[in-house]
């Protein structure tokens, strides 16, 4: 290897480099500006020709794998440059270990003459116990400059963050950014029907795998696709293909992202540093969610209704497109498991029953706890038809009482709960305070003393915390119209059913147990727990206290026998 500098031409790559994400000033170090100061320099230079301008336009100087930089290198291992010319130090690299790696050993080693022209330096000429001093220092600050441009933008991007402002560089599928402000989502409605139809299948029935097929045969574009037409410069390295397919991971995306309910949640990765660009995911805990940041796509309810579905033991039959309508609701009363569907042939037909999940996989575990489809399924639709008719009844009931009359007792009631967690918190006060002194008379140990503080000082806490959102809710006033139109119109939209489906049951039930007969019994009972049991409650509760009557209709449990109710089914007093 030839480490000889004196030499009568060098041949050289003039190196520029441009990155705003280090803070450089575009003003003053644009590549313009560099590239005609270094050829201003290199006129008086007759021992040195241009072999080559690289530009590295967007690029960090804290990672050295940049394109241009490393095509510069090619150059030298070939010997085709043996000299490389940059504006100045921090043009070259911002990691004052890498810069002084280059600088100090290789391309000594390899015998190139390096430049950096505003920092007066030139490997062939400078003063080597002076540059010893003074080139480690000044990549020393180059360094730092980086560090605090990194720590400022981090800094600047979780105050965004938390303002609820969409700081990433490409909009969710379904949004674009707006015009007037970058940091704000708008509704593109092309992909927002998309979306749409998206949550509409799943709530219908379809799986994500048969959602993906259905997008391909309707020709409709992939998110990434979409995105390009659309003049975007996103880029994947997934892609192999000249058009994407949509496949099931792209719908569980979709169906996953809170986004789509007006919900925007950042922040779920992060770098360790400035100089380890490799993503690590962060703690829930950390990550950043303001909730009303742009207009919703997808109601909340069919979102949350996805997700609950979405954590389901759900499964189609053998070429069956659709799931099952009870798939992953009903469960065993007992043990809990999933009742699964068992296909039980008997001559020409063939009779379906649900059973206890664990049972069917070891006889050993719980019982069959086995009930006939149809029988089930006529049941839950009965039992359904009825509790939509309680829940309009009541929402009727309610819209005849005046607004004034319903306020009065929620903040009876909330007074009641607020004076009840005053007390509970003075409670654990004085049990700290009696605490110490038991302590002080020698009546418990250090250990016990510290150990029982700390507990009574978090239930203290928590308390307190309990009592903050009570009277920030207390003094926000109830939003009774925003309740009565959400939960109660859920039931209503639907009417009288003729038929279940998989939207209505997802929507509206939240499980069905399934419990062995008993001795005696000729049929299982089935129970059934509907969704907004609590707020259904708390307004026949309002209700009995301001008439004193006794609302009844609040359902229970039902026994399946060829799909008639048997028994008492409701809360009567």
């Amino acid at each position: 290897m030839n480490t000889n500098l004196n030499t009568d031409v060098y041949d050289a790559d003039v190196y520029l480099r441009l990155s705003k994400e280090d803070g450089d000033k575009e003003e003053s170090d644009s590549i313009t500006n560099q590239r005609e100061l270094i050829l201003e320099f290199l006129k008086s230079r007759e021992d040195i020709r241009i072999h080559e301008v690289r530009v590295d336009d967007g690029y960090s100087g804290v990672n050295f794998e940049r394109p241009a930089f490393q095509q510069m290198l090619e150059d030298i291992k070939a010997g085709k440059v043996n000299c490389v010319v940059t504006k100045d130090l921090s043009r070259f690299g911002r990691n004052h270990i890498e810069v002084g790696k280059y600088i100090e050993k290789i391309f000594p080693y390899l015998g190139v003459r390096f430049i950096a022209v505003n920092d007066n330096y030139d490997s062939l000429t400078n003063d080597t116990q002076t540059n010893n001093i003074i080139i480690p220092f000044k990549n020393l600050i180059n360094d730092a400059y980086c560090r605090d441009i990194s720590i400022k933008i981090r800094s600047n991007l979780e105050v965004k963050r938390k303002r609820g402002d969409f700081v990433g560089p490409f909009a969710p599928y379904g949004y674009r950014k707006s015009k007037e402000d970058k940091n704000k989502l708008e509704i593109d409605e092309e992909a927002a029907e998309v979306v749409r139809s998206i949550f509409r299948m799943y709530l219908q029935g379809s799986n994500a795998y048969k959602i993906a097929e259905k997008l391909n045969k309707k020709n409709i574009l992939t998110p990434m696709d979409y995105k390009k037409e659309n003049g975007s410069a996103f880029y994947t390295g997934f892609k192999k293909n000249l058009k994407s397919q949509w496949t099931h991971m792209h719908v569980l995306r979709i169906l996953g992202n809170p986004v789509y309910t007006g919900t925007l949640v950042q922040g779920k990765e992060t770098t360790p540093n400035y100089k380890v660009k490799k993503k690590v995911k962060r703690e829930q805990s950390k990550w950043s969610q303001v909730e009303n940041t742009h207009d919703a796509i997808i109601p909340s309810v069919d979102f949350q209704n996805a997700q609950e579905q979405l954590q389901m033991d759900t499964r189609t039959g053998t070429a069956k497109e659709k799931i099952y309508y009870l798939s992953g609701i009903v469960k065993c009363g007992d043990c809990g498991a999933n009742m699964v569907r068992k296909t039980v042939p008997s001559g020409k037909r063939k009779f379906i029953y649900y059973v206890c999940g664990s049972h069917k996989g070891n006889k050993d575990i719980c019982s069959s706890h086995s009930i006939n489809a149809e029988a089930l399924e006529e049941s839950v639709l009965k039992l359904l038809n009825h509790q939509i008719k309680n829940v309009t009844d009541l929402g009727r009931i309610l819209d005849k009482l005046e607004d004034a009359q319903i306020r009065k007792v929620e903040m009876e009631k909330r007074n009641r709960q607020i004076t009840k967690k005053k007390e509970e918190v003075q409670k654990y006060n004085h049990l700290r305070l009696d605490l110490y002194e038991d302590y002080k008379e020698g009546l418990i140990t250090k250990e016990e003393y510290l150990e029982l503080k700390e507990i009574y000082e978090k239930r203290a806490k928590a308390l307190e915390q309990s009592l903050e959102a009570m009277e920030v809710q207390m003094a926000f006033g109830a939003d009774r119209e925003k309740d009565k139109c959400g939960w109660i119109n859920e039931f209503k939209k639907y009417g009288y059913l003729g038929c279940l489906s998989r939207e209505v049951i997802v929507s509206l039930i939240e499980q069905i147990l399934v419990y062995e007969k008993k001795e005696g019994e000729r049929y299982p009972r089935i129970e059934i727990h509907f969704k907004y049991e609590d707020k259904f409650q708390a307004s026949v509760n309002m209700l009995e206290e301001l008439n004193g009557e006794t609302f009844t209709g609040h359902i229970g449990s039902l026994s399946a026998r060829d799909g008639k109710k048997e028994g008492t089914y409701g809360k009567d007093k």
